[in-house]
This record gives structure tokens, C-alpha cells and sequence, in this order.
């Protein structure tokens, strides 16, 4: 047995050594083909990590004027949606492209390098953003920070209820979901967000409860943000 497991680990070593360099190199290519698209009520939750994934795509090519397909491949490549968040958003504000900024994150250790060469005002930041920036927070926080930015400027949350449904631990995803189920049927947005996480109800049981069609979740998306920023 130990022969065969030293002859294995051999010939995966030697097909890794077959490799391009620039395949050893490229980041790990992320999944996001989803085989469950649709709602069965026989089993509820099993379409809920597409809803989830689907939904922020929608809101994020809404927002940022891009192409959802372009979004999509962006991840299948490799790029975090965090990154993607940061680098769509600043790009926005600093009038460079986003490609240019995902490649200089690749040559940099953290945003904070690629951002402070770039002079930008708190003010054009905006000030959830700066003040992540600042505090030299995750990534992830800072992403989190340009969704807070988003909702607040589209008026979809007010700052107490977004912060409640931090405080709860939404991730950007959840957050998206539960705003758009909270603007459907006038219920707040954490109750909805805490049916799901005690098991009471599934993200897409709550979509179908509030009439939303979820083949053409960008639809439905545009039509709570009116695409008229405040």
C-alpha cells in the first residue's frame, strides 16, 4: 500500500512539473455553474446558494453599468467577489477602469497600496469606505463597506436597519436578498434575514412567497432601485 501511495504522489509531481509556468500561477478557479435553478418546494433550500449567487450578480451589474455575463466570468476566473466589489467601486470614483485595478491588486499585498497612490478624497470614497480604508480592514470588510455605501445610497435600508442586519452577521449576498424580498413585501429586512438562519424558511421559499421571478432576478432588481441614486 505504501508503494502505491509514494508511486501516486510521484507521478502528481511529475505532472505538475509538466505544467506551464503560468498555469502554476493562476489563481483557483472558482465554480459558480449551478446545476439547481429553481424552487421545489420538496426540497427548499436546494436552489438557495444559485439564489444567493444570482441575485448579488444582478444587483452588481444593475449598479455598476456592467455586463452580468462579465461578472459571472470574472469569478470563474478566479477573481473574489470581495476584490470585485472594491475594484468597480473605486474605479467608479477615480475614472480608471477596474481591470487595472484587480491587476494591481495582484502586485500588491493589500487595497490599501493600490488605493493611496490613487489621491482620492474621503469624500469621493465615501465615508463607510474611507473609514474601512483607514482602519486598514479586510477585504472583506471593505467590500461590505461598498454595499453598505450602495444601499444607502439608493435608499433600499436606512442606517439603522442596515446596521441591524450586520449586527446579525449578513454577508453581502444575504444582505442583497433580504433587501429585495424587504422591499417586495414590506417586511423589515433582518426578520426576513433570520427566518433563513433559524431554519423557519429558505431563501427560496421567501422569493416565491413575495411573487418574485427569480428567472429574471435583474428585472426585478432594477425595478426596486429605479436606477436614480440619491
Amino acid at each position: 500500500m505504501r508503494h502505491v501511495c509514494c508511486k501516486n504522489v510521484q507521478l502528481s509531481l511529475v505532472f505538475l512539473l509538466m505544467l506551464p509556468l503560468p498555469a502554476l500561477a493562476m489563481p483557483a478557479i472558482a465554480c459558480h455553474c449551478f446545476t439547481d435553478r429553481s424552487y421545489d418546494a420538496a426540497r427548499p433550500a436546494l436552489a438557495d446558494p444559485y439564489f444567493l449567487a444570482t441575485t448579488q450578480n444582478s444587483f452588481f451589474a444593475l449598479v455598476f453599468t456592467v455586463d452580468k455575463k462579465t461578472i459571472v466570468l470574472k469569478k470563474q476566473q478566479g477573481t473574489s467577489s470581495e476584490d470585485l466589489w472594491i475594484a468597480y467601486w473605486v474605479a467608479s470614483k477615480a475614472g480608471v477602469s477596474p481591470e487595472t485595478l484587480l491587476q494591481a491588486r495582484l502586485e500588491n499585498e493589500a487595497w490599501m497600496d493600490v488605493l493611496v497612490p490613487l489621491r482620492l478624497t474621503a469624500k469621493a470614497l465615501g465615508t463607510r469606505f474611507s473609514s474601512a480604508l483607514n482602519a486598514k480592514s479586510s477585504t472583506g470588510h471593505l467590500a461590505e463597506a461598498v454595499l453598505d455605501e450602495l444601499i444607502l445610497r439608493y435608499q433600499l435600508l436606512d442606517d439603522r436597519e442596515l446596521a441591524a442586519l450586520r449586527h446579525v452577521g449578513a454577508s453581502n449576498q444575504e444582505l442583497i436578498i433580504a433587501t429585495l424580498i424587504a422591499a417586495r413585501t414590506r417586511q423589515p429586512a433582518r426578520q426576513i434575514y433570520l427566518e433563513v438562519k433559524n431554519g423557519s424558511r429558505t431563501w427560496g421559499s421567501l422569493l416565491t412567497r413575495a411573487n418574485i421571478d427569480t428567472k429574471n432576478l435583474q428585472r426585478e432588481i432594477s425595478s426596486i432601485l429605479k436606477l436614480q441614486p440619491q
